[in-house]
């Protein structure tokens, strides 16, 4: 049981580098589909392949009534998960430990309250070669949203 209980705070301290920096967001008034639409697409258009698409508005809905929630969180809310062979490479070379890093995501989401308008976001990293990264996803985000 202790091994257990220090397996899963080596594994909850290992994620939170990942998760401590406030995201990058951008909203838009635009319909989530053709965000969505356009975020993968710009994904894709770099020559990457998408590894997964977390639905979280899906999920949240489906469980809601198992664990007692009865507002609405999202309209739609989802997370493309991804990794650039070359920069991936090149960010672990300089540090292992950014494989914590590994895959990177860029989140699309309209709330229920306000489903008119659509925020995508990504996260941000430490200082160091991570920025990178943050970059990367930043161009691929503000392109997708004809920021640029």
């Amino acid at each position: 049981m202790k091994f257990i209980l220090a397996a899963c705070m080596a594994l909850v301290a290992a994620a939170l580098p990942a998760l401590a920096g406030e995201p990058v967001t951008y909203s838009v008034h635009e319909d989530i589909e053709d965000v969505l639409f356009s975020v993968e697409n710009e994904i894709i258009g770099r020559g990457l392949k998408i590894d997964s698409i977390n639905h979280v508005s899906t999920m949240l809905d489906r469980t809601a009534a198992d664990v007692g929630a009865a507002n609405k969180i999202y309209r739609k809310a989802e997370i493309f998960n991804f990794c650039s062979a070359t920069l991936s490479r090149e960010m672990m070379a300089a540090d292992p430990k950014n494989i914590n890093y590994c895959p990177y995501r860029i989140f699309v989401y309209a709330t229920a309250a306000k489903p008119d308008v659509t925020v995508v976001g990504h996260d941000t990293f430490p200082e160091g070669p991570m920025k990178k990264v943050e970059n990367f996803l930043d161009g691929i985000v503000r392109d997708a949203l004809g920021l640029d």
